[in-house]
């Protein structure tokens, strides 16, 4: 008789595109979600937790960054092998499209307009790669219901709030905002309006969307012919006539036509909070325009953004108005906005490279009416919690790990209701702390594993220290100082372990923790 086969041991390792996230990992994230979430609730945004699960009909098909949503999704079908199978769901993709979906769900319960906030998990099933994970964090605030730019206005400085709240200071980002509404001008007056120009329009979209990584002469080509890369791949342009080009071209170049030399330029640069930065783009985008109604709209917005925000003290130093900022093209309906972080960080491989963009939003008037039927206006802001933090991590403004627990040792087996209470007191004071919990034969681990733990104090009391009503403190963090560098003469100067009366832990304990400017509660500095 045949062995049976041995059920295979499954392999520990995370799917590809997903990744495990650890204590100071998660401990950051959850106080910056907690600084961002205190912004957006000054700014009057009401919390809302949504499913994780929508149906793929519900998601629809008007999401940023993809042509084609629905093929990027984790989706499955309920009861897909019965007689009637069931709804298609999926894992949400973002937090805009589940806003929508609730917010027609309920609209006759919602105050109007519905400000919402939204934080948590998303999942996009797309190809992975560095940085880039197939699950990560979104921390979205959207208005739904307000027509008005104002609406636009107030999450630009909203999200400079929030830059600046969780330690990225002014001169290290700017807000930069534009609108579709001036695109759509610019591709009429370049001739490309008309359901006939769809393709070429389409291709120019893309192109535009492009400028960052290709640069005007790459954009140009695919407004053209089309484009060889360095790999000698070639990529069909619009076949646009070189008139069209230039109308669009103009358009991608107004950064570099209102600040037309080095010298004004720096001058702009040191004095920002001139109103007249913005006043004089939105001069030149009316000429490019021209007579394009659709262009003008989306030119006076943003004039009215740009006034609002300067009259809410936002300068052009954090919030400036930039035509090429294209995000989400299929998607967003008027004003766009993008925030990007303006110093430089070495990559992986030692470049130096800008950092770039941390979050983005914009107008989206038209995906709550997939399910009302009616236009119903809406605009919001994502911010890359994953990116946020690299960011601060990048510039120093925050450590990869944190303290660990006060470690209380065990000397005694038979005395753990002792070493219970010295641990309670310690949280009762708001100190982190813990006992051991692992074999206590071998002292030495258990200061190994505070050691492990990052724990910056050990509490020792064996039955010597029990009879004689004292305990002895070890400052792990200056024990750790001593052993690196100090010599023996120092070594006995700056004693490590203290010996104190049984009723001053709590005070020793705090005063080790502020010499080394560690918080005495439990959450992470």
């Amino acid at each position: 008789m045949a062995k049976p086969k041995k059920t295979p041991r499954p392999k520990a390792e995370t799917p590809k595109g997903f990744r495990d996230y650890f204590g100071a990992e998660v401990t950051q994230r959850t106080e910056m979600l907690r600084k961002i979430a205190a912004v957006y609730h000054r700014y009057g945004f009401d919390a809302l937790e949504s499913s994780g699960v929508e149906t793929v009909e519900a998601l629809g098909k008007f999401l940023p960054d993809v042509d084609r949503p629905n093929e990027g999704v984790f989706a499955w079908q309920e009861d897909a092998d019965a007689d009637k199978p069931g709804d298609w769901l999926a894992l949400r993709y973002d937090l805009t499209a589940p806003l929508a979906r609730v917010y027609a769900q309920h609209q006759n319960d919602l105050p109007k307009p519905y400000r919402r906030y939204a934080m948590g998990p998303v999942w996009r099933n797309e190809k992975p790669g560095p940085g880039r994970f197939r699950q990560f964090y979104q921390c979205d605030a959207d208005t739904v219901g307000a027509p008005s730019v104002a609406a636009d206005a107030e999450i630009c400085a909203m999200l400079a709030d929030c830059l600046e709240e969780v330690g990225i200071p002014r001169g290290d980002y700017v807000i930069r905002v534009n609108n579709r509404k001036v695109l759509n001008g610019v591709l009429e007056v370049a001739g490309l309006a008309g359901d006939d120009k769809e393709c070429e329009r389409g291709i120019v979209l893309r192109a535009i969307d492009k400028l960052d990584r290709l640069g005007f002469g790459g954009v140009y080509a695919l407004l053209g012919q089309g484009r060889k890369d360095e790999s000698g791949d070639y990529t069909e342009g619009a076949g646009l006539s070189a008139q069209q080009s230039d109308v669009i071209m103009s358009f991608l170049r107004a950064n570099d036509e209102v600040v037309s030399d080095a010298k004004t330029q720096q001058a702009h640069l040191d004095d920002r909070n001139d109103v007249n930065v913005n006043q004089n783009m939105v001069a030149y985008l009316t000429d490019v325009v021209g007579s394009s109604s659709v262009g003008q709209k989306g030119v006076q917005e943003l004039g009215q953004i740009a006034n609002l925000v300067f009259a809410g003290g936002y300068g052009p130093d954090r919030i400036i108005i930039d035509p090429s900022v294209v995000r989400g093209l299929g998607y967003y309906t008027g004003p766009v906005y993008e925030a990007e972080l303006t110093f430089d960080i070495q990559d992986e491989k030692g470049r130096t490279r800008n950092f770039g963009s941390v979050a983005g939003g914009g107008r989206y008037d038209d995906l709550v009416k997939r399910f009302t039927g009616q236009e119903v206006p809406a605009t919001g802001v994502s911010i890359g919690v994953d990116r946020l933090l690299a960011a601060l991590q990048a510039k120093g403004r925050m450590h990869s790990s944190e303290a660990g627990p006060v470690v209380v040792t065990i000397m005694d087996r038979d005395r753990m209701a002792d070493y219970q209470v010295m641990v309670a007191e310690l949280r009762q004071a708001g100190i982190r702390a813990e006992v051991y919990l692992g074999n206590p034969k071998n002292f030495g681990n258990q200061l190994k594993y505070a050691d492990k733990r990052g724990s910056p104090v050990a509490v020792i009391e064996g039955g010597d220290e029990k009879e004689r009503g004292v305990i002895q403190i070890k400052d792990l963090i200056l024990g750790a100082q001593i052993a690196e560098s100090a010599t023996l003469e120092e070594w006995k100067d700056r004693p490590s372990q203290f010996e104190v009366p049984r009723g001053d832990l709590v005070a020793k304990v705090r005063d080790i923790l502020a010499q080394h400017d560690l918080p005495d509660r439990g959450t992470a500095k």
